[in-house]
């Protein structure tokens, strides 16, 4: 894992930054797992554009990735470690003892010949390991945790990402996010230890406009750039202020700043201290 940069030979190479590939150590991916992706350019089944600014990109096929570890106390050996184009983090393919090959998210330290190992008993804490929390020592940082028992993974999952577990007490678990958001979760929750693999990811720069149309992703434009009829900031002549006391979005709602969470969402009682604000 490292970053990749190139010599400033056109504007675009000038500050463009990729990732090296250093820990992949292969390039053909495990065909029974892998189902294409479909693209609808952002367009629900009316054919009408519900996200805007997707359309195009590179080809890609879908891994399917086991985020449940539902394979209790059956030994799996780390056979590759792989590039998924669908996520930041490493994928690691694990083959069990019984045949049965499954893609997992790979922590940051998994190397190719480790056996790993899934259980809701306590086992050794060693990385790529999962169990239930009530199980990890506190201070140990796990990834893929789970919000409900048996749900599958839900929490820090992206590349570099973990969560740092703070105690046990009763029925429930105390974890902090990599927001800062502490919140209480079952302790009968699996989650796996170590570390999200690949954590350089938020140094890689795009650099130029091409590579964003090869993910997919189209041009997005201002709306103090549009016109009165398309969107609450346009108008006026050149760079006009929006004209307004706060920011809008294209349909009209509060925009920058403002809460989208719901007030009475019963999970708020399990959140001890918000996240932080950047």
């Amino acid at each position: 894992m490292g970053i990749r940069k190139l010599k400033p030979t056109s504007p675009g190479r000038r500050f463009i930054a990729y990732d090296d590939f250093a820990d992949i150590t292969t390039d053909n991916p495990e065909r029974s797992l892998l189902t294409i992706k479909k693209k609808h350019g952002g367009r629900n089944n009316q054919g009408k554009i519900t996200v805007r600014h997707q359309g195009g990109g590179a080809k890609r096929f879908l891994r399917e990735v086991d985020f449940k570890r539902n394979k209790f106390d059956i030994p799996g050996k780390v056979t590759t470690i792989e590039y998924d184009p669908n996520r930041g983090a490493r994928l690691a393919l694990v083959v069990y003892a019984d045949g049965e090959k499954r893609y997992i998210v790979a922590p940051i330290d998994l190397k190719v010949g480790t056996i790993i190992l899934s259980s809701k008993k306590q086992i050794e804490v060693a990385s790529g390991n999962a169990m239930p929390i009530e199980y990890i020592p506190v201070g140990i940082f796990v990834y893929n945790v789970e919000l409900e028992p048996g749900q599958g993974g839900r929490i820090a999952r992206g590349a570099g990402t973990s969560v740092s577990i703070m105690g046990v007490e009763g029925r429930f678990a105390q974890i902090k996010l990599p927001s800062g958001e502490i919140r209480r979760i079952s302790k009968d929750c699996l989650a796996t230890v170590g570390q999200t693999s690949n954590p350089d990811r938020i140094h890689q720069v795009i650099g130029k406009a091409g590579r964003q149309r090869h993910l997919g992703i189209r041009p997005t434009v201002k709306g103090k750039a549009m016109n009165p009829n398309d969107h609450p900031h346009g108008g006026g002549e050149g760079h006009q202020p929006i004209g307004l006391t706060h920011p809008k979005t294209k349909w009209g709602k509060p925009a920058l700043g403002v809460k989208t969470r719901k007030g009475k969402k019963k999970t708020n009682r399990f959140i001890i201290q918000r996240r932080k604000k950047k």
